[in-house]
Protein backbone atom coordinates (compact mmCIF):
# COMPACT_ATOMS: atom_id res chain seq x y z
CA UNK A 1 0.00 0.00 0.00
CA UNK A 2 2.85 2.33 -0.71
CA UNK A 3 0.68 4.64 -2.82
CA UNK A 4 -2.16 4.58 -0.24
CA UNK A 5 -4.60 3.18 -2.82
CA UNK A 6 -5.29 -0.46 -1.99
CA UNK A 7 -5.45 -2.80 -4.94
CA UNK A 8 -8.26 -5.36 -5.38
CA UNK A 9 -6.15 -8.11 -3.77
CA UNK A 10 -5.95 -5.99 -0.58
CA UNK A 11 -9.76 -5.94 -0.34
CA UNK A 12 -9.99 -9.66 -1.09
CA UNK A 13 -7.58 -10.45 1.78
CA UNK A 14 -9.38 -8.06 4.08
CA UNK A 15 -12.78 -9.57 3.29
CA UNK A 16 -11.43 -13.10 3.78
CA UNK A 17 -10.20 -12.20 7.27
CA UNK A 18 -13.45 -10.40 8.16
CA UNK A 19 -15.46 -13.43 7.01
CA UNK A 20 -13.43 -15.71 9.29
CA UNK A 21 -13.83 -13.47 12.33
CA UNK A 22 -17.53 -12.94 11.63
CA UNK A 23 -17.96 -16.73 11.54
CA UNK A 24 -16.12 -17.01 14.86
CA UNK A 25 -18.67 -14.67 16.44
CA UNK A 26 -21.22 -17.50 16.26
CA UNK A 27 -19.30 -19.41 18.96
CA UNK A 28 -17.55 -16.60 20.87
CA UNK A 29 -18.31 -13.04 21.91
CA UNK A 30 -17.30 -10.25 19.54
CA UNK A 31 -14.98 -8.94 22.28
CA UNK A 32 -13.19 -12.30 22.49
CA UNK A 33 -12.95 -12.57 18.71
CA UNK A 34 -11.67 -8.99 18.52
CA UNK A 35 -9.01 -9.69 21.15
CA UNK A 36 -7.72 -12.77 19.33
CA UNK A 37 -7.81 -10.95 15.99
CA UNK A 38 -5.84 -8.04 17.40
CA UNK A 39 -3.32 -10.43 18.93
CA UNK A 40 -3.00 -12.24 15.59
CA UNK A 41 -2.32 -8.92 13.82
CA UNK A 42 0.33 -8.04 16.41
CA UNK A 43 1.91 -11.47 16.06
CA UNK A 44 1.98 -11.21 12.27
CA UNK A 45 3.46 -7.71 12.41
CA UNK A 46 6.23 -9.01 14.69
CA UNK A 47 6.86 -11.68 12.05
CA UNK A 48 7.07 -8.98 9.37
CA UNK A 49 9.72 -7.16 11.39
CA UNK A 50 11.65 -10.41 11.94
CA UNK A 51 11.45 -11.28 8.24
CA UNK A 52 12.51 -7.84 7.02
CA UNK A 53 15.31 -7.28 9.54
CA UNK A 54 16.76 -10.77 9.31
CA UNK A 55 18.19 -11.06 12.82
CA UNK A 56 17.31 -10.55 16.47
CA UNK A 57 19.95 -7.84 16.74
CA UNK A 58 18.44 -5.89 13.83
CA UNK A 59 14.96 -6.41 15.27
CA UNK A 60 16.09 -4.80 18.50
CA UNK A 61 17.47 -1.83 16.56
CA UNK A 62 14.22 -1.39 14.60
CA UNK A 63 11.84 -2.15 17.50
CA UNK A 64 10.88 1.43 18.42
CA UNK A 65 10.46 2.46 14.81
CA UNK A 66 8.23 -0.56 14.18
CA UNK A 67 6.15 0.21 17.27
CA UNK A 68 5.65 3.79 16.12
CA UNK A 69 4.75 2.71 12.58
CA UNK A 70 2.34 -0.11 13.45
CA UNK A 71 0.57 1.70 16.28
CA UNK A 72 0.31 4.84 14.17
CA UNK A 73 -1.15 2.92 11.25
CA UNK A 74 -3.60 1.09 13.51
CA UNK A 75 -4.76 4.39 14.98
CA UNK A 76 -5.35 5.89 11.52
CA UNK A 77 -7.25 2.80 10.38
CA UNK A 78 -9.33 2.69 13.56
CA UNK A 79 -10.16 6.40 13.35
CA UNK A 80 -11.27 5.98 9.73
CA UNK A 81 -13.44 2.98 10.54
CA UNK A 82 -14.98 4.61 13.62
CA UNK A 83 -15.91 7.62 11.49
CA UNK A 84 -17.32 5.33 8.79
CA UNK A 85 -19.42 3.36 11.29
CA UNK A 86 -20.66 6.56 12.93
CA UNK A 87 -21.74 7.99 9.59
CA UNK A 88 -23.33 4.71 8.41
CA UNK A 89 -24.49 3.28 11.73
CA UNK A 90 -28.09 2.60 10.72
CA UNK A 91 -27.09 0.82 7.50
CA UNK A 92 -24.23 -1.19 9.04
CA UNK A 93 -26.08 -2.29 12.15
CA UNK A 94 -29.28 -3.47 10.46
CA UNK A 95 -30.14 -7.04 11.33
CA UNK A 96 -29.12 -9.34 8.49
CA UNK A 97 -31.73 -11.77 7.14
CA UNK A 98 -30.97 -15.41 7.86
Amino acid sequence: MSDNIPDPAFWERLNAVINVVNDQCSSATPNDVGASTMYAAARFNAFILAKTTGSADHMKIERERALEYFTGQFRLMLESNLDDFTENFVDYMKPTPK
